[in-house]
């Protein structure tokens, strides 16, 4: 070594301590690991032996890092010797090339080991698999990406760069390899959560379980420090780069890189090393259970004799005090004891290879556990007419007794579950909104054209086609309502992360396919929580209760552009402010995960398809009837399809070209923001209005009325000049308000067994918004200004008008659109009674009706449990 330079210290003995400490750690948890599953339990599996290679990997990559503080990582590149270099590349490349398959390694181990775990659970085995894939198929291009990160490869040795050389910094890898590290951390720390909050166990040993299986949020945790510091050293290269060569562009060679890239190579190692030690922590539940017993057993299951634990005499005893009886009752005349005896005993179980779930619970020297462990029927919950009466609380914290159809509630009884709803209305409104913002700053940063933007806008709307059909459709029919709304956030959460990669290449395709998962996200969410307002409570206040909740939700998009342009973008257009973007993407996507995890226990009603069919039953028939040889049903959902697809089309195009237009014909100093978010005010305020004239007014009736509006208002501001004009439009934004929730609620009535058909049909028609604002952007741009752009939105608006022409014209339609009291659907009250009946019962919510619904839901709740 150069004894010249050995005094300078810098970053490298702290990043060699740090990584000193966390591999011993990693160390000693895999020998206690192995001990206990060889030594204890006595079988060692296939995980375990994949975790030896993740170890041997992380001591690979760490030992790179410590062999690289010993020749300059840690300082700067002026304080670094020529001799140096050679070595401290060599050991830079060698943790480069480790890192992907030592994490690869780990969470493939902790995969595998979930397969055993998987045997009875179809969702939860098949979801495992496709993690496992996409931590092998990201891992192994993300090695390649690393092994080849210069061309040739020798180059990534040579000082200075040959000049036939070409090197991708390797900060820029680590940063667009993130969100696929955040997404499957995320996937393997959640997937278990449901089997294992859904176990029948004493509640201290549930507990313990559910906090080792959550050790994973440590690596999470970790993973978003690094991030921090990866995007510290992109800025600093980026400053660097900026000052020595006025921006023309240099390699990762040219830069101090072994000074900032030094402390994020520590929290590559911790994040590793981390994630060995949270892999371990599930397989030392033997050994605590045969060394410190007393952790796993709640009080009163050990006694204390001579100064020792030791079990009770009577185990079977406490195995049947623990025992909750399962959800599912026996058929008459089967014994018991032949199911009990088709399950092998625990010494079969445990020659027979493989660990199940109970295997894995009750390992052989715990022999306190139940002998029999029942787990929550949770996917019989969905239904009210499977649920039985003794169903217990999921996890000890949500109440699932007797849940009650959504379709059999009164306006009280709905309102906790409509307020949740509308809660996730608002936060998808405000994260939507918050989005947006963000999506326009890269769009500036970025320097996209006006055909770029619109096809970013149409990206979306793609995904808004594609999701209902290829995931809501199928998640609303097997898994009910609230499971689009966990799957939703979810996909909606991973095209948040994948903007962060985006922002950094500041790539232009990376952001269409990002647009099209989050649309795809979004559309998934709304499959269901359309429907859901729509149904829960009484029929004839779908449109109202719908309206309520998009008004909540557009108030949730006016909000967030205030915010974020006051929070991210008070400077000029940058590079820093793009780097604030990538935070704000990083906190919406992790507050939208823990969305997700919370809503999936949220307790919310369910309704069956026999139910639906059951709910649309009216003595007139009217749903029943047809048009020729088509039922009227059919007809009204393809206006409500065309209908909805022309409405967000002609939306999409007034709102792309509001821009253009204030520019043209008010000012182009003038804030468009400002007015903007006065129209998307004026658009809030127009649903709750409706909602409150959907009292009196039928809904066919103001849903043409509102057409009206929109077709006559874009047209007056294509003639009118100056703030006119500019009046003209934002009132175009109050008559669009309820359009929404007035076709898709009228589109869903009378459906019965296809409502949720109905609504992946309705969803998927948002995609219009793909299709017309292209076109009104060419005509925008073809010299005759925005002004006659908006002509489109005028004539798609027109074509809108069919659905409510149609039902007020044919008196089939209309009899199945118009709302019926829920007490007496045989019977058409007058129209002024009608009217004012559904006033008052709607706003008084008193005890009366309270009473009904209780009693009219425990006569169900009997017929229910007779029929069981």
């Amino acid at each position: 070594m150069d004894t010249g330079h050995s005094n300078i210290e810098g970053r490298g003995p702290a990043v060699l301590a740090v990584s000193s400490i966390i591999l011993a750690i990693a160390t000693l948890f895999v020998i206690f690991r192995m001990i206990s599953r060889g030594a204890i339990v006595k079988r060692i599996s296939p995980d375990d032996y994949l975790m030896l290679v993740a170890w041997l990997l992380t001591f690979g990559m760490t030992f790179a890092v410590c062999w690289g503080t010993r020749y300059g990582l840690g300082r700067h590149e002026k304080d670094v010797p020529d001799a140096w270099q050679s070595t401290l590349k060599k050991a830079d490349y060698a943790f480069s090339v480790l890192y992907n398959p030592a994490l690869m390694a780990t969470k493939t181990s902790i995969l595998m080991f979930y397969l055993t775990l998987s045997q009875t659970n179809r969702t939860f085995r098949w979801a495992t698999i496709a993690t496992l894939v996409v931590v092998n198929a990201g891992g192994l291009a993300l090695t390649f990406l690393n092994i080849f990160q210069c061309r040739p490869v020798g180059a990534v040795f040579a000082t200075p760069l040959p000049d036939n050389a070409k090197c991708t910094d390797i900060v820029i890898i680590y940063l667009t390899s993130a969100p696929l590290n955040i997404i499957t951390d995320l996937a393997i720390l959640f997937l278990p959560m449901p089997i294992l909050t859904g176990m029948r166990l004493p509640k201290k040993q549930k507990i313990i379980l559910i906090i080792t299986f959550s050790f994973g949020i440590f690596v999470a945790a970790v993973d978003v420090v690094r991030i921090a510091y990866l995007q510290e050293a992109s800025q600093t290269r980026l400053a660097e780069i900026q000052s020595e060569s006025g921006g023309s562009g240099s390699s990762t060679q040219d830069t101090d890189f072994s000074w900032y890239a030094s402390l994020s190579f520590m929290w590559s190692v911790l994040e590793v090393n981390v994630g060995v030690c949270c892999a371990c922590v599930p397989a030392l539940k033997p050994l605590v259970s045969r060394f410190m017993p007393q952790m796993l057993r709640d009080r009163g299951d050990v006694t204390e004799k001579s100064g020792t634990f030791s079990l009770r005499d009577q185990t079977a005893d406490m195995a049947n005090a623990h025992r909750i009886p399962s959800v599912i009752s026996l058929p008459d005349g089967v014994d018991a004891n032949a199911h009990t005896h088709a399950c092998p005993p625990r010494e079969q179980a445990e020659d027979d290879g493989s660990m199940g779930m109970m295997d894995f619970l009750t390992t052989p020297d715990m022999s306190e556990f139940p002998s029999r462990l029942d787990r929550t029927q949770t996917a019989l919950t969905n239904t009210t007419r499977h649920t039985a009466p003794d169903s217990p609380a999921f996890f000890d914290f949500v109440n699932m007794q007797g849940k009650k159809s959504m379709l059999h509630m009164t306006n009280r009884e709905s309102v906790f579950p409509i307020s949740m709803v509308t809660i996730l209305f608002f936060i998808w409104g405000f994260e939507y909104g918050l989005l947006d913002v963000l999506n326009q700053q890269f769009q500036r940063v970025s320097h996209m054209t006006a055909g770029q933007t619109t096809s970013i806008h149409s990206a979306y709307f793609i995904g808004y086609f594609l999701g209902p059909w290829l995931i809501g459709n199928w998640t609303l029919h097997h898994w009910g309502f609230n499971a689009c709304y966990s799957v939703g956030l979810s996909i909606y959460a991973c095209g948040t992360l994948i903007f962060w990669p985006s922002a950094v290449l500041t790539s232009y395709p990376a952001y269409l396919i990002t647009n099209i998962i989050v649309g795809i996200g979004l559309s998934v969410l709304e499959t269901s929580a359309n429907p859901f307002i729509a149904l829960c409570g009484p029929p004839e206040y779908a449109e109202i209760r719908l309206n309520l909740s998009q008004g909540v939700q557009a108030i949730g998009t006016v909000v967030a552009p205030l915010i974020a342009n006051r929070a991210f973008f008070r400077e000029n257009l940058n590079a820093p402010s793009l780097v604030s973007t990538q935070y704000a993407y990083l906190g919406i996507a992790l507050f939208t995960i823990a969305l997700a995890v919370a809503y999936h226990y949220v307790p919310l009603p369910e309704a069956t398809q026999e139910e639906l069919e059951d709910a649309a039953e009216r003595l007139d028939s009217a749903h029943k009837a047809s048009i020729g040889r088509v039922p009227v049903i059919w007809i009204i959902l393809s206006l409500a399809a065309l209908s909805q697809f022309c409405y967000v089309g002609a939306q999409e195009v007034v709102g792309t070209t509001f821009s253009g237009y204030m520019a043209e014909v008010v000012s182009p100093d003038w804030n468009e923001a400002n007015f903007n978010a006065i129209g998307h005010t004026l658009f809030a305020l127009s649903r709750f209005i409706a909602a409150g004239l959907n009292l009196f007014i039928k809904p066919r009736y103001l849903l043409l009325a509102f057409y009206i509006g929109t077709i006559l208002f874009p047209t007056l501001a294509m003639h009118l000049p100056g703030k006119t004009g500019l009046t003209m439009i934002l009132l175009t934004y109050f008559f669009e308000g309820p359009l929404f929730a007035l076709i898709f609620a009228q589109g869903l009535r009378g459906m019965g067994r296809h409502t949720k058909f109905a609504s992946v049909v309705i969803t998927s028609a948002i995609s219009g918004g793909a299709v017309f604002s292209p076109i009104s952007n060419h005509l925008a741009l073809d010299g005759r200004g925005a002004k006659y752009a908006l002509i489109v939105a005028a004539v798609v608006f027109g074509f809108g008008t069919l659905m409510p022409i149609g039902l007020c014209a044919t008196p089939a339609l209309a009899r199945v659109v118009d709302p019926v009291s829920s007490k007496d659907a045989s019977e058409r009250p007058s129209e002024t009674s009608s009217r004012a009946s559904r006033a008052l019962s709607f706003l008084n919510i008193g005890k009366k009706e309270q009473g009904e619904g209780e009693a009219s839901g425990s006569v169900e709740f009997r017929e229910r449990k007779a029929s069981a």
